[in-house]
């Protein structure tokens, strides 16, 4: 009965996104980027689609998608729009939180889960400028209202969707108690006072993710919606687990849907791009052109092999221990480092013509760019990946100033 039970839920799974679907977005994405506008009609199928509950456990009327699943669907998203894709992962990492937090018996998230089963669109309130430690610190003020709830004093950046959240995921320093600085993770509403939005957002690439800066002016999170209070510094707890994994693996997913995308332009176009020099035949005659093929190949198996073997992992709750994390960061920057390298391959094969704006590997060479700034960045990644194998990290109070 049990085997039986698992492939009805397996059955009753989410359906992968539409292949027709994911050629409107393919269409759309040059006009979004051209515009530098939201991706408001790709928004508005996906949530006809119901990919914004896709993470959500089936008990709570979502898609049932595991991380592995997840990852799979944003590449191939990524492959068509990776600016929708992005943004769209800043929603559904938040639904996957609470979903593995869920799954390991903790319910203090559940609210989200139902929150997202009802429609509600979360964003991340993470980025700020000048803070390098990530969510070992914050730049904003987190002030206690008293009774269990927090007023959030700041800015942040890189606020993806920020048109349309109904949640904004934020943390912040409470340093009432010098002796004891904390850190608290908290959501904020839209319809809420006390936040505004200011829209800085026109970038080299990704962006149709709107993600404008928004100015916390004191904006309170209630006591039901503070989901954690932790100690500064370098964090441990399921909560921040939840986060890591549900949000970098599926970042580095969009970044090589990015270069698989670039890949197959290059390879299509060496294949009919006919060179004098070769007697008339095609570049895919040409070594060199082989050469960056094949080298461009091996990295994108080598991106998507690391990304899923550490999805897999941990759904199956392998046990790595305090090196969960150089698994978890390792593989996003393997990814993002790879698929720079796979796109770069892909415009020198294509050639020139890659430079002019109608051709989608100059976007892509501009998406991809992105990459090694999300938080952790590169430097912090490999910072704390060096830390954790040689057991050193900074004192507390360094990483919370």
């Amino acid at each position: 009965m049990a085997l039986q039970d698992a492939a009805i839920r397996l059955a009753t799974k989410a359906a992968p996104l539409k292949e027709e679907l994911l050629h409107k977005f393919h269409d759309r994405a040059p006009v979004y980027d051209r515009e530098n506008r939201f991706f408001s009609e790709d928004f508005e199928d996906l949530r006809a689609a119901g990919y914004f509950k896709a993470a959500a456990p089936l008990e709570f009327g979502g898609g049932g998608l595991t991380l592995p699943d997840i990852l799979r669907e944003q590449a191939r998203l990524a492959y068509h729009a990776p600016p929708t894709a992005l943004a769209v992962n800043m929603h559904l990492y938040w639904v996957g939180t609470a979903a593995y937090l869920w799954r390991h018996g903790d319910h203090s998230t559940d609210w989200i889960l139902e929150e997202a089963a009802a429609g509600r669109i979360f964003a991340a309130g993470h980025g700020e400028p000048g803070n390098d430690v990530g969510l070992a610190g914050s730049n904003v003020e987190a002030r206690p209202t008293g009774d269990g709830g927090y007023s959030f004093h700041g800015r942040k950046i890189f606020t993806s969707l920020s048109p349309v959240w109904d949640w904004l995921g934020v943390h912040g320093l409470d340093s009432s108690d010098p002796a004891n600085p904390r850190i608290v993770h908290a959501f904020i509403r839209r319809e809420d006072p006390g936040h505004h939005t200011v829209e800085t957002w026109d970038t080299l690439g990704q962006r149709a993710t709107r993600s404008d800066d928004t100015v916390l002016d004191g904006v309170v999170a209630r006591r039901e919606h503070v989901t954690r209070v932790l100690p500064a510094g370098p964090p441990a707890d399921p909560f921040i687990d939840g986060i890591i994994s549900s949000a970098v693996l599926p970042i580095g997913a969009v970044y090589y849907g990015i270069a698989r995308r670039a890949f197959d332009i290059a390879v299509e176009g060496a294949r009919q791009r006919v060179s004098p020099a070769l007697g008339g035949r095609t570049y895919a005659h040409h070594p060199q052109t082989q050469v960056e093929i094949a080298k461009a190949s091996v990295e994108l198996d080598s991106i998507w092999a690391y990304l899923d073997r550490v999805a897999v992992e941990w759904v199956q709750g392998v046990d790595h221990g305090a090196l969960w994390p150089t698994k978890l960061l390792g593989a996003k920057q393997h990814a993002v480092d790879g698929a720079r390298r796979v796109v770069d391959r892909a415009t020198k094969v294509a050639g020139a013509q890659s430079l002019t704006k109608r051709s989608e590997l100059e976007r892509l060479t501009r998406d991809v760019r992105s990459g090694p700034f999300h938080p952790p960045n590169s430097d912090a990644t490999h910072d704390l990946i060096g830390q954790i194998h040689l057991g050193v990290f900074p004192p507390v109070a360094q990483a919370a100033e």
